[in-house]
């Protein structure tokens, strides 16, 4: 058998599109977050944008600038140039000697080039009829006559314009290179032979040096104006981000319970003010929240205290109504009511003060768990047979679902069992006599619990309250299996100390759904409830099942009020 060594995956590199993804990730979360990067970031898009732009306006008006600037002086000197050259020829006396003719045209070719200050000339005879008087014409400076455009040479022979001049553009060539120069064009006038196209070539490469390097300089500077601005503006920034940066940390701090933690002030400036508005302002919240600490604590132990203080008396009233109500048949109807009706407080008033114990225990955080392997599925058949008797007498059929929830799990069986008599007592009195089913699951997480009645149900108002203490839906419906008004916030306590969780689903005029999810091995809940809080259309759920026979619900009582749990 051959093995199969695995090999690690390499990271990604900038070539990969998965690390563009993450850089632009990184980006978008630094942008969202961060005042400061995205402020720098801002500022330094629009002066880019700003320098750029002058920048670009600016290398061009010197270019323009240069340009014409070159061309003008060229003009000029070779205005100046010709005229003299004009001049020399039109003085000279020659008397048809062709060396006379062409020392003429050498003197005349040595003061443009000195004049003009350009050693690129070219002069050509515009009349090609021969004539032995006539020099051909002269070149110097490598300026050739095929580099002359045709369009500029027409302009120059024309004889209606031979005393105006003519400037182009033109590309010098320079050991396989070009430069830049501008040619000037004009004609001049031999005696006795004719008018010669003369042409003077510029170079215009020492402009281009001046505005490369004024370019150059212009995009360092704007580079350098772009970095300097990003570091002011990222330096400013840090001195205002900084201080609110630590406000959110303290502030974070004071909320999750630090009330000693306050701001570091320094200055006289607004942000010192803020500070210190912000010290005072965690100050009186400190105060407060110790006053009102102290007194839930007073509270606490004065509840707890007379609870404790009345638990004498009420076993003695306790033992006295059980022997009055004992002997109830032999008194008077009247009098044997009464020693009902003391039978039924005096039970109902010992359940309070039992509850009101629970809650304090609860309060002062000294509740213990006492755990044992227990299965959910049994423990909620026990509860189910033990409220029979009740649920027969307000003619409520109660079902059990268990597809799971056999298995043992840790808990505390008093306390998981009395929140399944408050969550079962609360559908029998609230479920207007229509069937109850407790649905028992579990999953590899939890286990889980629901009581599903089809009474009138809460409005989502209500649902949101009914775990609060001595909280009704209704406070004018009448309580007919009494009931402290805590039972739900005790159970929802004891869901909380197994790590559980206690949810309620109610609609009106559907029913009411609570739901115990208990985690498995003690751990939190990370997964959903193995039973949906939400029921959904259930009315045929359970025949699917097979578990149970079809349950028939009664017609609702026309103007019955909506019942709610407490």
């Amino acid at each position: 058998m051959t093995g199969v060594v695995p090999t690690a995956s390499s990271p990604p590199t900038w070539r990969d599109a998965d690390w563009w993804r993450a850089r632009y990730e990184d980006l978008s979360t630094l942008w969202r977050r961060s005042l400061r990067f995205r402020t720098v970031a801002i500022t330094l898009v629009l002066t880019a944008s700003a320098i750029i732009i002058a920048c670009v306006w600016m290398a061009l008006a010197i270019q323009n600038d240069l340009f014409e600037s070159r061309k003008s002086q060229a003009l000029t000197d070779a205005r100046r140039a010709v005229d003299s050259a004009q001049t020399t020829l039109y003085d000279a006396v020659v008397q048809d000697d062709p060396v006379q003719m062409q020392n003429l045209l050498r003197s005349v070719q040595t003061s443009l080039s000195q004049q003009a200050a350009t050693d690129m000339t070219l002069a050509v005879r515009i009349d090609k009829t021969p004539s032995q008087t006539a020099p051909p014409g002269f070149q110097s400076g490598g300026l050739q006559e095929d580099m002359i455009s045709p369009a500029l040479r027409a302009h120059v022979r024309s004889p209606n314009q031979a005393d105006l001049q003519w400037g182009q553009s033109i590309a010098l060539p320079d050991d396989g290179a070009t430069r830049p120069g501008i040619i000037v064009g004009q004609q001049i006038v031999v005696p006795d032979v004719g008018p010669y196209e003369l042409y003077l070539a510029y170079d215009l490469d020492d402009a281009g040096r001046t505005l490369s390097f004024v370019q150059a300089t212009l995009w360092i500077v704007g580079t350098a104006l772009v970095v300097l601005i990003g570091a002011i503006a990222w330096f400013t920034l840090r001195a205002v981000t900084v201080p609110i940066r630590q406000a959110a940390d303290t502030s974070a701090e004071l909320a999750s319970g630090d009330l000693n933690v306050r701001l570091t002030v320094h200055g006289e400036d607004e942000l010192a003010t803020l500070g210190r508005s912000f010290n005072a302002m965690a100050d009186s919240i400190q105060s407060q929240i110790t006053q009102l600490a102290e007194l839930s604590l007073v509270q606490q132990r004065f509840v707890s205290d007379v609870s404790h203080e009345l638990r004498t008396p009420l076993t003695t009233i306790r033992l006295a109504a059980d022997m009055i109500n004992d002997q109830r048949e032999a008194f008077d109807p009247a009098t044997a009511r009464a020693a009902e009706l003391l039978y039924a407080q005096v039970q109902r008033f010992e359940e309070l003060l039992t509850d009101l114990l629970e809650i304090s225990r609860y309060d002062a955080g000294s509740v213990q768990l006492e755990l044992e392997p227990t299965s959910l599925a049994h423990l909620a058949e026990d509860v189910m047979n033990s409220m029979q008797q009740l649920a027969d007498q307000h003619g409520s059929d109660v079902r059990l679902v268990a597809p799971g929830g056999y298995s043992l799990v840790d808990m505390d069986p008093r306390r998981i069992r009395r929140i399944v008599r408050n969550l079962l007592g609360n559908a029998i009195e609230h479920g207007e006599g229509r069937p109850i089913v407790i649905t028992v699951d579990s999953n590899q997480q939890a286990v889980a619990l629901g009581v599903r009645d089809y009474g009138m149900g809460m409005t989502e108002a209500d649902s949101e309250r009914v775990f609060d203490r001595f909280w009704r839906a209704d406070p004018s419906r009448k309580r007919t299996i009494g009931g402290t008004g805590l039972g739900l916030s005790i159970a929802l306590g004891d869901a909380r100390l197994h790590h559980g969780t206690l949810t309620v689903w109610s609609s009106p005029g559907i029913g009411t759904n609570f739901v115990l999810t208990l985690p498995r091995g003690g751990a939190s809940l990370t997964d959903g409830s193995p039973i949906p809080t939400d029921p959904g259309d259930d009315t045929a759920s359970l025949d699917a099942l097979g578990l149970t026979q079809p349950i028939s619900l009664t017609a609702r009582t026309p103007g019955a009020d909506d019942g709610g749990a407490a």
